[in-house]
């Protein structure tokens, strides 16, 4: 009845946004999506601060404001990125953008033409696949190694597919939770830098470090403009905010800053002042270091059931920050089989196949731990082990 554009057509839905429909259920426990710990949202702070935003300046922050993004924010920005090692940028290396996925989205529409190849970590976040499907760009993945990424096939699939650009999560990425060393970040940007190929940093997770010691950014190594550095405060703050930036050679903001008009004029402007208040106060440090021991506990506790429950075949990794653990059966067990008998007994997970570009992966899944309460996690752990045993 419809005739819907080739771009559209054969899309389906995020695989986790799929999930939700069944989160309505309250008994439902649910280890599914990446979302912070209800108790960590800072409601009072947030409050605090939009009243506060409305009454320095109510015009300001009511109405319309520049696509690149409130600029009390871009400078707090670029003080808040140094933590990172990224140095010597102008306000004019910033953009202002609603959550990183936004991020993603701009630089796929100011770099793919139809059929142009892009390099994913092999699996990847979901929602990166999810775009660059609708941009109908051809995705080829990386092996992961031992850190999550193996630098010798990423060499050979340039080599094979001259790709725009690579994209990767540095920092306990979505899904496997692994961190690449300083020296896989470095040598990545130097073969990159070597054939001529982008690198879509995305980096939403580095505050959320419990354990070990802080890395620097690919970014901060960038000297000839190949990195576009993408952060987000969906998880140091509250996902609802649809706040973060873009930090990258000036050439390619205003070319992001132009596709951002197009989509939504610019960032929530009440939000961006909110930011800039947690970030100018202070405030986003404290809020960090209050969440970093919940998640940690919730990470050990998550851990010991795995080890304690599932099956022998099961391995999983052990990340020391962000949300995920992944886990796989070696012994070739499908999970994405499982899950609707999960969804019956009232537990929910993502099968690890949603996160590989071609499909592969059925043998592995993936837990957020952060979310769920200490009981829930063991409550429903229980109930995925005596699935998963059968």
């Amino acid at each position: 009845m419809y005739d819907f554009s080739d771009r559209v057509k054969n899309l389906t839905g995020n695989a986790i946004r799929e999930i939700f429909k069944y989160l309505a259920d309250p008994e439902m426990i649910s280890f599914a999506g990446g979302l912070p710990a209800t108790n960590m949202l800072p409601k009072e702070e947030i409050g605090k601060f939009m009243a506060e935003c409305l009454e320095e300046n109510p015009t300001a922050f009511l109405q319309y404001g520049s696509t690149e993004g409130y600029l009390p924010l871009r400078n707090s920005y670029l003080d808040y990125v140094k933590r990172c090692g990224i140095e010597n940028q102008s306000i004019d290396n910033t953009l202002i953008i609603s959550g990183g996925q936004q991020g993603i989205d701009l630089m796929c529409k100011c770099f793919l033409n139809k059929g142009d190849a892009v390099l994913v970590q092999k699996p990847t976040y979901l929602a990166v696949l999810h775009i660059l499907k609708t941009y109908e760009a051809s995705v080829f993945g990386v092996e992961q190694g031992e850190d999550g990424l193996d630098l010798n096939d990423l060499e050979e699939q340039i080599k094979a597919h001259k790709p725009k650009f690579l994209y990767l999560v540095p920092n306990f990425l979505n899904p496997t939770g692994k961190t690449l060393t300083v020296e896989t970040r470095k040598n990545a940007l130097e073969i990159c830098e070597k054939y001529g190929v982008l690198i879509v940093e995305d980096d939403p997770y580095r505050e959320l470090r419990f354990e070990g010691t802080p890395l620097p950014s690919i970014k901060s190594f960038d000297k000839t403009g190949t990195v576009v550095y993408l952060s987000s405060m969906s998880k140091t703050i509250a996902p609802a905010l649809r706040v973060g930036c873009a930090v990258g050679p000036e050439e390619v903001i205003r070319k992001m800053t132009i596709g951002k008009q197009a989509v939504d004029v610019h960032t929530n402007t009440l939000a961006q002042g909110v930011v800039d208040k947690f970030i100018r106060t202070g405030a986003i440090d404290r809020q960090i270091e209050r969440a970093k021991p919940v998640y940690k506990e919730k990470k050990d506790l998550f851990i010991e059931n795995l080890d304690r429950l599932m099956p022998s075949s099961f391995i999983h990794t052990n990340p020391e920050g962000g949300l995920f653990i992944w886990g796989e059966f070696t012994d070739g067990t499908s999970a994405k089989a499982k899950f609707r008998e999960a969804i019956e007994n009232k537990v929910a997970f993502v099968s690890g196949n949603d996160f590989f570009f071609d499909g592969s992966g059925d043998h592995t899944i993936r837990l957020n731990f952060s979310n769920a309460t200490k009981e829930q996690i063991e409550v429903g752990l229980h109930r995925l082990a005596k699935i998963f045993k059968k």
